[in-house]
């Protein structure tokens, strides 16, 4: 009797495997140099790939030939040799000659910590703002490695970092790659313009924005805010592109914007590229800093994001400090008891605890910031109501 089974065959592409490399400082504490490496095999698992080992190095400074040391170099050789790794990846932004050297050396793909970032904002970049952005910061990253960034290509079989801005990074050139950035700046201002004249049009509303550190819960807590279908997903940089959305809250009609999260070493590039993004934190009324209370790093994202604010002059506007995700380091949430690990955010007077995924203190946070929205309201129609305590 024959057999008549069929045979299926998956099509879906292997996951490429990377190994990540981190020089610290030899007075760096421990935990710190390995939450830094959890974070960046965050940002390789969001790309995509499957991380499959971890070096770190203490040097007083990285090398400026391999970046991490000889001895360190031929053990990750070994490594990448032994296991056929796809792509190796570095907490630090590489020099073009250490790109080379490393290349040379580890026959394999060569990533930095700007590279990764930039390949998930432009699998990420929904809106023609949003890809323009990115394809600028790409091209602008390119253009002091030309002379050696595509010498490997022809051996790649593509994946990670490997989604350029175009089909002919090959034989492109400065002056080529020049008039390409020129180009996306005109496009970029248009656009931008655009954009402006949309805010203006909405000048007359109380302007709300969603701040904070990537993957910390801001579109989960825009959707109950706003009660709209916002994309929120368990990864870095969720949302690229701003989403703006109409709020009434106690009969006061204001707008809440959710913007892309900030990280620890963003490359200038994006900072510069995502300056009309910026402009809607520049332009808010308020500012909602929503900090992820459950990561172990959570006060030095929380400085990131204050340090971001004050290099865009933004850190003197009237900022509610939204401490989310409770549940996960409160036993008892639902009682509003906290412990001493908030020591820091006590000393905010607005701040405010809560839990968007469960939806603890919600009602909480609604009327905090209604209390501000209203007095911003008050200032902009002083006769919305006759008892307006404003």
């Amino acid at each position: 009797m024959q057999n008549n089974k069929i045979k299926t065959f998956s099509t879906a592409k292997p996951k490429e495997t990377a190994i990540l490399i981190s020089v610290i400082g030899k007075n760096t504490p421990a935990d710190i140099a390995e939450e830094h490496l959890e974070e960046l095999a965050f940002l390789v698992r969001t790309a995509g790939a499957v991380v499959t080992a971890r070096f770190i190095q203490r040097l007083e400074k990285p090398d400026l030939r391999t970046y991490v040391g000889k001895g360190k170099l031929e053990e990750i050789v070994a490594y990448v040799k032994e296991h056929e790794t796809d792509l190796v990846v570095f907490d630090d932004d590489l020099q073009p000659s250490q790109v080379r050297n490393l290349e040379q050396a580890l026959k394999t793909k060569i990533l930095d910590r700007s590279l990764l970032i930039l390949d998930i904002f432009s699998l990420r970049a929904r809106t023609a703002r949003a890809r323009t952005q990115v394809e600028l910061a790409q091209y602008e990253y390119m253009l002091p490695r030309l002379t050696n960034m595509w010498t490997h290509l022809s051996k790649q079989k593509g994946g990670i970092g490997m989604k350029g801005p175009g089909e002919t990074e090959l034989e492109t050139d400065r002056r080529i790659v020049r008039d390409k950035i020129a180009l996306l700046k005109k496009k970029l201002a248009k656009i931008d313009k655009q954009a402006l004249t949309q805010r203006k049009n909405r000048d007359r509303m109380v302007r709300v924005t969603l701040v904070g550190y990537t993957n910390v819960g801001k579109s989960t807590l825009m959707r109950l805010l706003a009660k709209a279908d916002v994309f929120a997903e368990n990864k870095l940089f969720a949302t690229v592109d701003s989403t703006v959305r109409k709020v009434v809250i106690g009969q006061i009609p204001f707008l809440l914007t959710d913007t892309v999260g900030f990280i620890r070493k963003l490359p200038h590039g994006l900072i510069e590229s995502f300056k009309s993004t910026l402009d809607e934190i520049r332009e808010a009324d308020i500012l909602v800093h929503v900090v992820d209370i459950s990561s172990p790093a959570w006060e030095e994202q929380y400085q990131t994001v204050m340090n971001t604010l004050a290099e865009i002059n933004c850190a003197d506007k009237t900022i509610l400090h939204v401490y989310n995700k409770i549940d996960r380091v409160m036993p008892a949430a639902e009682t509003g008891q906290l412990p001493n690990w908030a020591k820091k955010s006590r000393k905010e007077p607005s701040a405010v605890y809560i839990s968007a995924y469960k939806k603890i203190n919600i009602d909480l946070l609604r009327n905090k910031l209604l209390q501000l929205v209203k007095k911003r309201h008050y200032q902009i129609f002083p006769n919305y109501l006759k008892s307006s305590p404003y």
